[in-house]
């Protein structure tokens, strides 16, 4: 009887606590995001992510642009955020028409901002490699949350580097490509914002080592609006809007890669 006694409050016991450690499993509170100061657009920074560290996709992007550099093989580089990135999807067919006899690499990430890409090229993406000309188009992402000095100052700071560290590096600088589908305002607030930012970038170009190019009213006929077949969502582009940048850059780019 007294077995019997101890068995059963053993079992009473453990029917009882068991629900109270699922309880625990189910309802245990999650971290919750941190909320993180501004990032300065000039000021190299990775990309952040919810819990206050640096964002894990963009962390494995740039290990694998930087085992790219280190081969040493890239003679063209495309720098910027997912509309560059972009080349690896709706524009593939025509990157590898337009592009593969340079030896191409395509380091863009969605989502970056002008610091993103600072942070990169200060962290490796161009270490191991002399590319004859590199293509910049960065900017948009930085459209709502900073002005347009600051947002060029931060391009500023991504021409200024690559000319420090691979002097001669042929730098062709695109103006910010226009976005949205308002027509007011030729495509809304942003792009006015955005058309400032050009302004200001325009002056970079030397002539010898830096190359601006304004290639915009190529996506927009008139006075706009976007139409969708270049730009389904109005920011990023199909495969028709692909061809129409390789088409508006492909005579530059064949003068600078000599």
């Amino acid at each position: 009887m007294k077995f019997l006694t101890l068995r059963s409050a053993f079992l009473v016991c453990t029917l009882v606590a068991a629900p109270l450690v699922a309880a625990d499993k189910t309802d245990a509170p999650k971290a919750p995001a941190v909320k993180l100061p501004p990032q300065p657009p000039d000021v190299a920074a990775p990309k952040m992510g919810t819990n206050g560290l640096p964002n894990e996709a963009f962390l494995k992007a740039h290990a694998s642009f930087v085992a790219t550099a280190k081969q040493g093989k890239a003679q063209l580089v495309f720098l910027g955020d997912s509309i560059t990135a972009g080349w690896n999807g709706n524009g593939k067919a025509v990157w590898t028409n337009s592009f593969a006899k340079y030896q191409p690499a395509n380091f863009g990430i969605g989502g970056d901002k002008t610091q993103h890409v600072l942070w990169r090229i200060e962290n490796g993406e161009l270490d191991g490699i002399k590319p004859k000309a590199a293509v910049i188009m960065i900017g948009t992402n930085n459209s709502g949350s900073d002005d347009a000095p600051g947002i060029a100052r931060g391009v500023t700071k991504i021409v200024e580097f690559i000319r420090k560290k691979t002097p001669k590096t042929k730098i062709l600088l695109l103006a910010v490509f226009p976005r949205g589908d308002k027509p007011e305002g030729n495509l809304g607030a942003a792009n006015e914002k955005l058309k400032q930012v050009n302004a200001i970038l325009a002056k970079l170009d030397d002539g010898k080592h830096v190359h601006f190019l304004d290639i915009g009213d190529k996506f927009v006929p008139g006075a706009g609006p976007i139409s969708k077949d270049i730009m389904p969502d109005f920011l990023h582009l199909s495969a028709a809007g692909y061809q129409i940048w390789a088409d508006a850059i492909t005579p530059k780019l064949a003068e600078l890669m000599k």
